[in-house]
């Protein structure tokens, strides 16, 4: 079974509820322990486009913003309702989820 990292980018204010959802869906378990997860500080910075409808910032400005990074793991059939789970509960309009493969000899 091909285990992944899970790297999210979320504004603090919703790290809790995006963690849960995580959570629901079956990540964070290993071994014999579950809800596993880290959680950092980071600071995010992005430029939106025409077209798009930031939930922070606006329209051709460069923003910089404190934001959490979470990380967790799941196993790669998990990885749609994982997906899917996080950008129900997240509230940016392009939520940022990253599954990076994990090796595990």
């Amino acid at each position: 079974m091909t285990r992944l990292k899970i790297e999210i980018s979320v504004p603090e204010s919703h790290a809790e509820v995006v963690i849960e959802a995580l959570h629901a869906a079956g990540a964070g378990r290993v071994g014999e322990y579950a809800r596993c997860s880290s959680v950092w500080k980071v600071t995010g910075n992005w430029q939106a486009l025409p077209g798009a409808q930031p939930y922070d910032g606006e329209v051709d400005v460069v923003q910089h913003s404190e934001e959490c990074r979470i990380e967790s793991v799941c196993d790669a059939d998990q990885a749609g309702a994982v997906q899917q789970a996080v950008r129900d509960a997240h509230p940016y309009e392009q939520a940022v989820i990253h599954f990076l493969p994990l090796y595990e000899p």
